[in-house]
């Protein structure tokens, strides 16, 4: 097992909770993601993961489940990018129904050129709860960037290096 810090670093990113309780999280070794976080301090929630260089971003995804957390469930969240605390701006804002399962967010834009967002944070703020509840459940969080393709138009998704260094003919 590994520890949260080690993994977002192991990924290039460095993440900061909102309260200590947030920073409890265990991780599956095979999958690498979080299996639940809770935060009882003062709203809003805060996850913020900050990044070591500029990185793409394509989708959040985030396990919640109304029926399981009731109160604890998210209702209003908000996703903001910058290059840091500094300016910080949202760039999605959502409203939860009872959510249970799965809740995917984009990050492309109204523009079909604006499939990613580059950016040095990412910030989830989880404004309010259902039932007006004060604490928060969330059971996991993943992001997604785009998918690398380093030769396009290739027939084969080469991972290794070898591979592709004797892909093509010169």
């Amino acid at each position: 097992m590994m520890t949260f810090v080690r993994w977002l670093r192991r990924l290039l990113g460095v993440s900061a909770l909102a309260s200590p309780a947030m920073a409890f999280f265990r991780f599956a070794t095979t999958t690498l993601i979080p299996t639940g976080t809770r935060s009882d301090g003062a709203q809003p929630h805060l996850v913020n993961i900050q990044f070591q260089k500029k990185v793409k971003l394509q989708l959040v995804v985030l396990y919640v489940d109304f029926k399981l957390d009731e109160s604890y469930t998210p209702s209003k969240i908000s996703i903001r990018a910058g290059d840091g605390f500094h300016n910080l701006k949202e760039i999605k804002a959502i409203e939860l129904v009872k959510p249970a399962g799965w809740v995917y967010i984009s990050l492309s834009g109204n523009d079909p050129r604006e499939t990613f967002v580059n950016t040095f944070m990412l910030q989830i703020a989880i404004l309010s709860n259902h039932l007006n509840g004060r604490d928060t459940h969330v059971r996991q969080i993943k992001v997604y960037g785009p998918r690398p393709n380093p030769i396009p138009h290739q027939a084969f998704q080469f991972t290794s290096r070898e591979f592709i260094t004797y892909s093509t003919v010169r």
